[in-house]
C-alpha cells in the first residue's frame, strides 16, 4: 500500500501534447478554445470529465491566478472540492485565497516563502518548506494528515515534469482536443529538465493503456496506468 494519495494526471491537450495556446500569460486554454470553431463544439465533454475526478485536485498558484480568482468580487458558494496548491511566487493575492477558501472544502497551500500570507478561514492550511518543496512528503502529509486518498493533479507542465520524475503519477488521464497548437516554448503536458543522456533513459515512463474512448466532435479520451 502506497504511502501517499494515488494520482491521476488529468489534462485537456491539443493533439501535439499542448495545454496551452501558446507561450504568452495572456493566452489560455480555457479562454481560447471556445473562440475556436471546430475545437469550441466539443469543449463542454472536458468539463463534464472533470466532474467525475477526485474531489482532491492540485493545482499551481499560477494557474489559479491565470483563471481569475484574484479578481473574484463576488463569493461562491462551498462545494466539496478541496485544493492543494504549490505557490511558491505568491500569485495568489489575499482576495484570490478568500475566495478559494470560501469555494472549496479544505486549502492547503504549499510554498517556499516564510511570509505567505493566511487568513482566518479554518479551512486553510499553510505547509512551509525552507528548500524546495519535497513532493514526497507532501504527498505522505496529505494522505497521513488530510486522509487524501485519491488526487487528481492539474498542474502545468513543468510541474508535471517533477512529478513524473519523482515517481508520483499513477495514472494518466487524458482529453486530446482536435487542434494541433505548435510552438516550441508552448507548454506541454509534460516539461521540466530533459534527458540529455543514455544513462537517463530509465527515467522514461512507459504506460499501459486502460481505456480509448472516442468523444463527440473529433475528441478523445485517453486512460493510461504509469507502468
Amino acid at each position: 500500500m502506497k504511502n501517499r494519495p494515488i494520482t491521476t494526471l488529468f489534462m485537456l491537450m491539443s493533439l501535439d501534447g499542448k495545454i496551452t495556446t501558446g507561450a504568452a500569460d495572456e493566452l489560455d486554454a480555457d479562454k481560447d478554445f471556445p473562440k475556436i470553431a471546430g475545437v469550441k463544439e466539443g469543449l463542454h465533454q472536458y468539463y463534464e470529465i472533470e466532474q467525475t475526478t477526485s474531489l482532491w485536485s492540485l493545482n499551481s498558484g499560477r494557474t489559479m491566478e491565470k483563471v481569475g480568482v484574484n479578481e473574484r468580487v463576488t463569493l461562491p458558494e462551498k462545494t466539496p472540492v478541496s485544493f492543494v496548491i504549490i505557490d511558491n511566487e505568491q500569485h495568489l493575492n489575499m482576495r484570490g485565497l478568500k475566495y478559494l477558501c470560501a469555494l472549496c472544502k479544505r486549502i492547503v497551500i504549499a510554498t517556499n516563502k516564510i511570509d505567505y500570507f493566511k487568513t482566518d478561514d479554518e479551512n486553510l492550511d499553510i505547509l512551509h518548506y525552507e528548500s524546495g518543496i519535497d513532493f514526497t512528503d507532501l504527498f505522505k502529509k496529505l494522505k497521513e494528515k488530510y486522509c487524501v486518498e485519491d488526487l487528481t493533479i492539474q498542474s502545468g507542465g513543468t510541474l508535471n515534469g517533477r512529478f513524473l520524475r519523482e515517481n508520483l503519477i499513477d495514472y494518466v488521464r487524458i482529453v486530446v482536443a482536435p487542434v494541433l497548437v505548435g510552438g516550441k516554448d508552448t507548454a506541454t503536458l509534460i516539461d521540466g529538465e530533459s534527458i540529455t543522456g543514455i544513462e537517463d533513459l530509465h527515467l522514461l515512463k512507459a504506460l499501459k493503456l486502460i481505456e480509448m474512448k472516442p468523444l463527440e466532435d473529433s475528441y478523445i479520451e485517453l486512460y493510461y496506468k504509469v507502468l
